[in-house]
């Protein structure tokens, strides 16, 4: 069956360039906030989830309300919670103003942001950007090639060129030395810190997002297809279905409950699932 390329997947390289004039404000809801790169569970309050977004990071609480978060309006890009310990959130991305933000690292929410390293050739702007589970002082980004981090971020070496066509990151959950990478072209993956790869799916399925979890399970969303996950002995399991010509961007599971997953889509909409991915709800209702 020839598969019909989202429209919104030529445009994945722009995203970060759209901006609308956002009030900020103490109360919102979650439908005010756009432009979403990342998503996490807020670890200092039960049932809420990070957004890092074009404007900056907000919390979103079970309610459906949303509330700014950060003291800045940075576009926060790369944004990961760390595996073994989401209270400590790292991103990267570039000032408002102007200016790249290199590594930045959080550690009371995403209120206040300090930058640990320039990146190799920065400061980098890394949009995508992962922590390994099993060992999370290595750390993956992408920045005029795959960079890695074997000392929680404070220093990078370029290992090699990126995929083409990258579209998201993640290590794999038992072994830091391999990486998988969503592309338009399929899911790739690399077992030698991102220095060459291979197709590791279906031949011309874009992978809009690839998330590893600490279970060993790594969730993909195809394009046009849905969301499976592979099991750590190397099954594909179908979950979702298609959600037609939107797709799935980014994905979190909850550290304290696996079933329960949050996913953003490119249209920016919120979604939760509480059975591992088979179905979504909107968050908030």
């Amino acid at each position: 069956m020839r598969v019909r390329y989202p429209r919104q997947l030529a445009m994945l390289a722009l995203a970060c360039l759209g901006f609308t004039n956002l009030a900020r404000s103490e109360e919102l809801t979650l439908a005010d906030v756009s432009h979403i790169h990342g998503i996490g569970f807020d670890a200092s309050t039960p049932g809420a989830i990070l957004l890092a977004t074009h404007y900056g990071i907000f919390r979103a609480a079970p309610d459906g309300t949303a509330e700014t978060v950060s003291v800045d309006a940075s576009d926060y890009m790369g944004f990961s919670p760390d595996p073994a310990d989401p209270g400590r959130l790292l991103a990267s991305g570039h000032q408002g103003q102007g200016g790249n933000l290199g590594v930045i690292i959080s550690t009371n929410g995403g209120v206040s942001w300090a930058r640990i390293s320039d990146g190799d050739n920065g400061p980098v702007d890394f949009h995508a950007m992962a922590i390994s589970a099993s060992d999370p002082e290595v750390m993956y980004g992408v920045y005029r090639g795959i960079q890695v981090s074997r000392d929680g971020g404070r220093s990078w070496e370029m290992v090699g060129p990126a995929p083409e066509k990258l579209i998201d990151l993640s290590v794999s959950p038992t072994d830091p030395d391999a990486v998988y990478a969503g592309t338009a072209d399929g899911l790739m993956q690399s077992i030698d810190r991102g220095g060459t790869w291979t197709l590791a799916g279906p031949v011309g399925r874009p992978v809009t997002m690839v998330e590893s979890t600490s279970d060993g399970s790594i969730y993909v969303y195809f394009a046009g297809v849905g969301l499976y996950r592979l099991s750590i002995a190397g099954d594909w399991e179908a979950l979702m279905g298609s959600l037609g010509e939107s797709y799935i961007l980014h994905l979190a599971v909850d550290p304290k409950t696996p079933d329960h997953l949050v996913a953003v889509t490119d249209e920016s909409l919120v979604l939760e699932s509480f059975d591992g991915g088979q179905s979504f709800v909107p968050f908030g209702k």
